[in-house]
């Protein structure tokens, strides 16, 4: 009997995959690495990450501190103060400014940058925008994190060190990637970079104001504004808040997680339809100016 494993047809065969495997594995490492060093290169960025909902914490939340009552409601056992209520929000903030601006970093990356190439590379090219995303995810978990740690600093009571600290982690970690795809979907439909000013005005802020960040939804029903109401119920913004919300005081987050995941998975799954080059709707063949 012949032994396969001296026949090189075979040995390359079993190989191939393992190689392939690798491959990936290397493109993922290279795409995150690309984005760290970039991030660690602008000095700027996590200041003006950090500025916009530190200004809400520390002014706005504390204007409103002995005003707006947070009344005993879930995940709370007791009434707190309002910056314990919206520090969820905020960090959720992050995480959407964050993955909206990865929707103009990847539009100037298509056209001018890196990812011009590497969607010409041989790796799939759906593998190529989940290492974007990844990235993208990672930087803004990051990002939220020290956002969490000024606000502990400043003086607002949060569970950190428990296990919903870590559950928190995770609904950090999925609501990233969840508003991330949604910014690569995004970046399908933007043609030009200046594009994205109207991404802030009919995106980020109906998304953030229309959601659970600052007010709980009850509150929008007890003031008749039905219509909010009903939005914010089905934001997946708001969906993505009220996990980190309940993980963070170890409650049961309902259908949320569920949403967030759906949302992920449809939003992915519509941009790599849209950076298909055969099938994409509005696609980038019809620009003119994307990769083959």
């Amino acid at each position: 009997m012949q032994d396969d494993t001296l026949n090189p047809q075979v040995g390359l065969a079993q190989l191939a995959p393992r190689r392939g495997i690798a491959h990936a594995l290397q493109g993922l490492q290279a795409i995150v690495l690309r984005e760290l060093i970039k991030f660690s290169q602008q000095k700027g960025r996590l200041l003006s990450a950090l500025v916009r909902p530190l200004l809400w914490l520390a002014v706005f939340a504390a204007g409103f501190r002995n005003v707006f009552g947070v009344a005993i409601v879930e995940p709370y056992d007791t009434y707190i103060p309002y910056d314990v209520y919206i520090a969820p929000g905020l960090a959720g903030m992050v995480l959407l400014f964050n993955g909206m601006q990865s929707s103009l970093a990847m539009v100037y990356d298509r056209e001018m940058g890196l990812m011009r190439l590497l969607l010409t590379s041989p790796l799939p090219r759906a593998w190529l925008l989940f290492c974007k995303l990844c990235a993208t995810a990672l930087l803004s978990v990051l990002q939220a994190l020290a956002f969490v740690i000024v606000a502990v600093l400043l003086g607002t009571d949060l569970p950190l060190l428990s296990l919903g600290g870590l559950n928190a982690l995770l609904a950090l970690a999925c609501g990233a990637m969840m508003l991330g795809a949604l910014g690569l979907l995004l970046s399908v439909y933007i043609k030009q970079l200046e594009n994205f000013a109207g991404t802030m005005n009919f995106v980020i802020f109906p998304m953030y104001f229309m959601s659970t960040a600052l007010y709980p939804l009850w509150k929008l029903q007890e003031s008749g504004a039905e219509w909010v109401y009903q939005l914010a119920r089905f934001n997946p913004f708001t969906h993505a808040v009220e996990w980190i919300r309940f993980a963070l005081y170890g409650k049961d987050p309902g259908l949320a997680p569920w949403v967030v995941l759906g949302c992920l998975a449809v939003f992915f799954m519509l941009a790599c339809w849209g950076y298909d080059p055969q099938r994409g709707f509005g696609g980038l063949t019809k620009r003119g100016g994307g990769p083959p």
